[in-house]
């Protein structure tokens, strides 16, 4: 190798190691930060209704498997090649992972790959509420760094802006700090499209493993979703491309097979141990959540649109004007492939990546708009190919220049985005609409500064900074509200500290019953105490010593439930307006 050529590579790998070590560092700390223990404190707890259902589904079956496993004297690795152990060791490592269980019931709502990651975390690192939320946080680690790889490798240039705003915008960050299903199907999702494209542009089939393998991945955490998704805009890539062939090539039977193998036993086995899964799933939780309310999710038409421009906060203005211009840039190729001699000049003529991502970006929004069941987390899949086309586009704007109007919208949002965090905790305190005039001067005087660091950072430094001026008010937001204000967001959003100060005050009373509270004071109490709670509305009143949470406003209600029974309030919990009281048992109360 020449000299010029051994120089080129060490500068090309030292950039490379410089972008991956400034990644890695951002990376963590957005999606780590507040997290875990050794990294900010685990700030928060557990918060509403699934977070709490999810990570006490995975307790319960990580007791069932350590439980059948014990009988066995064995573990998941064979003691021996006896054919005896190895049937031990398989029996073993099926063992609790099948039937997903809730308060010891079936629970199938959702497929099992969210509590199989949670097991394997809560075996490491302890039954925790960090822990449970490691599945989607180490899930969009993974995305973040194969957006980066595949973009270096197919679109050099944008990679890095791309991947840290996949990382730092509100809808990534939100669900990547979330003990839910939905990362766990939109990562693999998205790293699985990304690897067909790869596959189409290269023409080379081992591409298609990411396919077939994330796709299988994802399958086997939220359903049927994923393969249809993935269908639909490959099939709407492939027709207005006028290339069907591609759904013929797009069959790679050993990737069939892995799909077959790593998706079929687990939705054998698990109607074979519970009949009523296919119904209960397929037919109740998928066809019939999309088509009708029956689970009380009804929003409007529009719901998917303002939920993509607070997703894809601070970035909302980039990713929006980038993907006008991937339309433009669609709309051009469409003519180019109709009229050639016309459209010959265009700057992007024969690229069909922006084609391919507006597609993907738009389809699940569309698709979801008109489901009568409507939650922010269905469209998650569609946001990485917006922060792609905005990292893409920023790159390209390095040489002309960001329009004045864009850069002002942008750092306006920026702005923006510091003032709601900095009167967040006012409204978490006080419970008020309007904060005291002190703090909304303390935020306006924010938000301005920010808006004038991200303007005068730009203006100087050129489009290339943009990402590390945005940055900057993303981490301070970060700071603030965990950082600061982490003992807040737990005292109004989780059971935990609930459930701590009720084992304080009572550590000898075991039941503890509600009465008409939310559905996550529910869940969440249960998962804290780790027992399944008294419902006085489905279970009726216990005899026995208990302790009762209800609403401070259904107070007056008690003589209703609790006619000829001693009882006396131990505390009142008021960031969330509870009260929490001793029912004595039954016996007492009549002399007996």
């Amino acid at each position: 190798m020449p000299a010029w050529g051994r120089r080129l590579w060490k500068m090309s790998t030292a950039m490379l190691l410089w972008e991956f070590a400034a990644l890695f560092a951002v990376t963590s700390f957005l999606l780590f930060y507040g997290l875990v223990p050794i990294f900010g404190g685990d700030q928060l707890g557990l918060v509403g209704a699934d977070e709490p259902r999810y990570a006490q589904i995975s307790r319960e079956m990580l007791a069932a498997h350590n439980e059948e496993c014990g009988a066995l004297h064995t573990m998941m690795m064979p003691s021996s090649l006896e054919p005896h152990a190895l049937r031990a060791a398989m029996h073993c490592v099926l063992a609790g992972t099948i039937t997903p269980v809730l308060n010891g019931q079936p629970w199938l709502e959702k497929p099992a790959l969210y509590y199989w990651r949670t097991m394997g975390f809560f075996r490491e690192f302890g039954v925790s509420d960090w822990s449970a939320r490691l599945p989607s946080s180490t899930g969009a680690f993974l995305l973040v760094f194969l957006v980066f790889l595949h973009l270096r490798r197919f679109r050099p240039g944008g990679h890095l802006d791309a991947a840290i705003i996949t990382a730092s915008c509100v809808g990534i960050l939100s669900f990547a700090r979330g003990a839910s299903t939905d990362m766990q199907l939109a990562a693999p999702f998205c790293i699985g499209m990304l690897g067909w494209y790869a596959w189409y542009e290269t023409g080379k089939k081992l591409w298609l493993f990411d396919l077939y393998f994330f796709g299988a991945a994802a399958t086997l955490a939220k359903g049927p979703v994923a393969p249809f998704f993935a269908l639909c805009i490959i099939l709407l890539f492939a027709g207005l491309r006028r290339e069907w062939s591609l759904l013929r090539r797009t069959i790679w039977w050993p990737g069939v097979l892995l799909y077959l193998v790593m998706v079929l036993p687990w939705y054998i086995a698990v109607q074979y141990r519970n009949p009523t899964f296919y119904r209960l799933f397929f037919l109740e939780h998928n066809l019939e959540r999309f088509a009708t309310n029956r689970y009380q999710h009804h929003e409007p038409v529009w719901f998917y649109g303002v939920v993509v421009l607070i997703a894809l906060m601070p970035w909302t203005v980039l990713a929006v004007r980038a993907m006008v211009d991937a339309v433009d840039v669609s709309i051009a190729e469409w003519k180019v492939r109709h009229n050639p001699q016309r459209y010959l000049g265009h700057t992007r003529a024969g690229d069909a990546f922006p084609e391919f991502l507006v597609l993907w970006a738009l389809f699940p929004i569309v698709f979801f708009s008109f489901s009568g069941s409507k939650l922010p987390g269905y469209i998650l899949p569609a946001i990485p190919p917006f922060c792609i086309l905005a990292g893409d586009y920023l790159f390209r704007m390095r040489r002309e220049g960001m329009a004045r109007w864009l850069l002002a919208a942008h750092a306006a949002l920026c702005g923006v985005l510091v003032l709601v965090v900095v009167l967040a905790p006012q409204h978490m305190e006080y419970g008020t609409l309007v904060p005291p005039p002190h703090w909304i001067a303390i935020g306006a005087g924010a938000a301005l500064a920010t808006m004038l660091a991200v303007w005068v950072i730009v203006r100087g430094g050129g489009v290339r900074l943009v990402a590390s001026a945005t940055l900057a008010p993303v981490l301070g937001s970060m700071i603030f509200l965990l950082g600061f204000h982490g003992v807040d967001l737990d005292l109004n959003y989780s059971a935990r500290p609930l459930a701590r100060e009720i084992q304080r005050v009572v550590p000898g009373v075991k039941v503890l019953a509600v009465e008409d509270v939310r559905r996550d004071i529910e869940y969440g109490l249960s998962f804290y105490r780790n027992e399944p709670l008294v419902n006085y509305d489905t279970d009726g009143v216990p005899a026995g010593e208990h302790v009762l949470v209800i609403k401070t406003t259904d107070a007056p209600r008690l003589d209703h439930w609790l006619s000829g029974r001693v009882y006396e309030p131990l505390f009142l919990y008021e960031w969330q307006g509870l009260q929490v009281y001793k029912v004595y048992p039954y016996k007492v109360a009549s002399g007996k």
